[in-house]
């Protein structure tokens, strides 16, 4: 964007300078002040940024080569000179801005982004040929297709892949040009990788080997493994909303298409909600963090601070903090147990503070931390998530970005020892349907949601 900037606003100016003091064009009197122009360049600049923002030129990874990324570049500064005249006309400046110097500014600055995107574009791959591969990439099959899926994942350096095995989905012969020494089996093996922390990502290179049971089988595999599976389609017309495609070369791969929090700049809008949120909660909630601390300690003996390991995003172990609500020993006995309503292991001070959701507030410390956002999947215990990966469909799912203090089906009155599978399907709609009003509006029914607070 720096970069981008910088080619936007140079271009404009160059444009002026071209319009107005290289002499070969004839000035005329009536032209706003050189100032003018500077300072409409940088808010056109501004302007030309959000376009290129809307039109996806910083998505990221971004692969294949610089020439196809020219017609987006081409469009999208035509749209930013189009629409700078149109605030410059809006605006009305007496005198007005040179209409010739807009027409030439839409070929400076169209020029300048050309050059600066091919020059980032050589660097990031020059240095991407340099840096170790991170990607470890399991192919399902050995046929032709496989073999140039290999060559084409190695051929582009700013993937960071690298193939660690192939698998066998049929009873045909391999291809010569796979490896020997990456052979590792059939599509039976694939779970012993999975289970060794082997592979990050599978692709699947012939959907037509496997039945569709035994597909869907695979994918929930890689999901309770939390990695990422891919496709080569085997038909065409095979996409749904919900369902991306991308290109290795000329092999067409299907995917699951991104969710909003997969988005750089909503990451960063999230912290920073997160950061905000959790400084103001943190001065708001100390008063009475200390008047619960007080009767915690007067109340039943024990520390006033509860320490329990739950899992956070990728499954990551993290511990979460908690004024105590129940006898310090409260699970010496049973292990680790669902809280139930009327539950005798809670203390009197305990009670009150769940039912009113306060003993959840030193957690503002574990998002100032960055181990929790605001808003998400409620975190969950080890034991249990060992549990439930196995049982539950698209369970390991709600783990794919931080937990939440509160969230959709927390205030939804799915907390507790109600139904998991219908959990699932809230945290799985929030994570699906993410935006900020929507943390907001989660945020502001938490104070009134007290179902099944026990």
């Amino acid at each position: 964007m720096v970069a981008d900037a910088a080619a936007v606003f140079t271009g404009f100016m160059l444009a002026v300078w071209i319009r107005f003091d290289s002499g070969w064009i004839a000035v005329t009197k009536g032209h706003p002040p050189r100032m003018m122009y500077i300072y409409a360049a940088g808010v056109v600049t501004l302007l030309f940024l959000f376009i290129f923002r809307a039109l996806e030129m910083y998505r990221r990874p971004q692969f294949g080569h610089v020439t196809d990324k020219i017609p987006r570049i081409v469009r999208a500064c035509g749209m930013g000179t189009l629409l700078a005249i149109a605030l410059a006309f809006l605006i009305r400046v007496n005198p007005p801005f040179s209409r010739a110097a807009a027409g030439i500014a839409m070929i400076t600055v169209t020029a300048l982004v050309i050059i600066e995107r091919n020059i980032l574009f050589q660097l990031e791959r020059h240095y991407a040929k340099h840096q170790a591969t991170k990607k470890r990439v399991v192919i399902l099959g050995t046929g032709d297709l496989s073999v140039r899926l290999k060559e084409g994942l190695e051929s582009e350096p700013r993937r960071r892949a690298r193939i660690v095995a192939f698998l066998r989905t049929s009873e045909e012969p391999d291809n010569p040009a796979v490896p020997r020494e990456l052979l590792r089996g059939s599509i039976g093996d694939l779970s012993g990788l999975l289970e060794a922390g082997e592979v990050d990502e599978v692709i699947l290179a012939n959907p037509s080997t496997l039945t569709h049971e035994s597909m869907v089988e695979l994918i929930l595999r890689c999901e309770r493994a939390l990695v990422n599976f891919q496709m080569v389609p085997d038909m065409f017309g095979l996409l749904t909303s919900k369902v991306d495609l991308e290109n290795v070369d000329d092999i067409p791969l299907l995917g699951m298409t991104r969710w909003p929090l997969d988005y750089f700049w909503n990451r960063m809008a999230k912290r920073a909600e997160d950061i905000a949120g959790a400084t103001v909660g943190l001065l708001i909630s100390a008063p009475i963090i200390t008047a619960a601390a007080i009767l915690i300690k007067r109340s039943s003996p024990g520390p006033v601070f509860y320490r329990q390991e739950r899992c956070g995003e990728r499954g990551r172990v993290f511990d979460l903090f908690k004024l105590r609500t129940m006898t310090a020993d409260a699970e010496a006995e049973t292990g680790p147990v669902w809280a139930k309503e009327d539950d005798p292991r809670r203390t009197k001070v305990g009670a009150f503070l769940r039912r009113h959701n306060l003993d959840e507030l030193p957690q503002f410390w574990n998002v100032l931390k960055g181990d929790m956002s605001l808003v998400g999947p409620r975190p969950e215990r080890p034991h249990f998530v060992e549990q439930f990966k196995e049982d539950i469909s698209r369970y390991m799912w709600r783990h794919v970005y931080k937990p939440g203090m509160t969230g959709w089906a927390q205030i939804s009155g799915l907390r507790g020892n109600t139904d998991i599978r219908e959990r699932i399907k809230y945290d799985l709609y929030y994570l699906e349907n993410w935006s900020l009003s929507f943390d907001f509006k989660i945020m502001a029914k938490t104070f009134f949601s007290r179902e099944n607070a026990y």
